[in-house]
């Protein structure tokens, strides 16, 4: 089974300074400190760019798991695609997108995944709502910590 959700975070900051956090390793890794989200090997500080990898180790459920990622498309600082090329998923795909609404910037967050451990029914009720905690939490963590160095533009 594939499923996929959306979460849209709006903030005040800017696109580019939004975009950039987004990108960063050491960003993500601190807003996954709960799951204790390490990289380890690829990209494991800084920015990660086009067509570079990361490999995650992280415990979630319970169990340690790796995954690695590419970012497999880049159009800064609009959008990014990041996909899985080994891991624990069939396929994952997470489409980041950056514009403004207003004075507002938004940053919509589109993930496409299929699971080859859960059923349907646990998919729906069990694995997408916990990526869709994951990734506010994510989100929340990367506005509040640009909010707090400095300006929001």
């Amino acid at each position: 089974m594939v499923s996929s959700f959306t979460i849209v975070t709006r903030t005040g900051l800017s696109v580019e300074r939004l975009f950039d956090a987004s990108l960063n390793i050491d960003a993500h890794q601190a807003s996954m400190e709960t799951s204790g989200e390490r990289a380890i090997a690829g990209v494991t500080s800084g920015r990660i760019g086009l067509g570079e990898t990361v490999t995650w180790r992280a415990r979630h459920f319970g169990i340690w798991f790796r995954m690695t990622s590419k970012i497999t498309s880049l159009d800064a600082p609009h959008r990014f695609v990041d996909e899985q090329v080994s891991g624990p998923f069939r396929s994952f795909h997470h489409l980041h997108e950056f514009g403004r609404d207003g004075d507002e910037t938004v940053m919509t967050d589109s993930i496409t995944l299929a699971s080859p451990i859960f059923g349907a029914v646990a998919e729906r009720l069990v694995l997408v709502p916990y990526l869709r905690r994951l990734i506010r939490q994510r989100n929340h963590y990367l506005v509040q910590s640009l909010c707090g160095s400095g300006s929001n533009e």
